[in-house]
């Protein structure tokens, strides 16, 4: 399968309220918007995709309708400690406090006004024990 694009769907009871909180702090635009419905981008990188869906519409087949759970996105970003503090300062929770991983990122964990949490990312160079695990095409430079 080739596919030719891949984004998070976050099902939740509160489109507008969701699509506004990655509007405002992740520097999300609407591309199509409807009130079950919100199809962002970023607004720096077009490639950054996410949407938003009423988890009750009929689109979702009955037995799996709701909410998201267990759902964890991933933001790499060039300045984490730029961000952190962007974020701490507009009142987001913080659930896990910046730090610098073995395993090669430095990073802190907050969440969405549906509990999905956003683990915010900047690659670092991983310890030598967790380099040996990488491939490495995918160690960070």
């Amino acid at each position: 399968m080739k596919s030719t694009s891949y984004y998070p769907v976050i099902m939740t009871r509160d489109v507008a309220a969701t699509a506004a909180f990655y509007e405002r702090h992740f520097d999300f635009q609407p591309l199509f918007s409807s009130d079950w419905y919100v199809h962002l981008q970023s607004k720096e990188d077009e490639r950054v995709n996410l949407a938003i869906l009423d988890g009750r519409h009929e689109t979702i087949p009955p037995q799996a309708r709701g909410m998201a759970s267990g759902l964890i996105l991933n933001f790499e970003v060039e300045d984490v400690d730029r961000i952190y503090g962007d974020l701490c300062g507009a009142g987001l929770p913080i659930l896990k406090e910046i730090c610098d991983e073995d395993f090669g990122q430095r990073h802190f964990i907050t969440a969405d006004p549906n509990g999905v949490l956003i683990d915010i990312i900047k690659p670092i160079p991983p310890s030598a024990a967790f380099a040996a695990l990488y491939d490495t095409s995918a160690l960070p430079a």
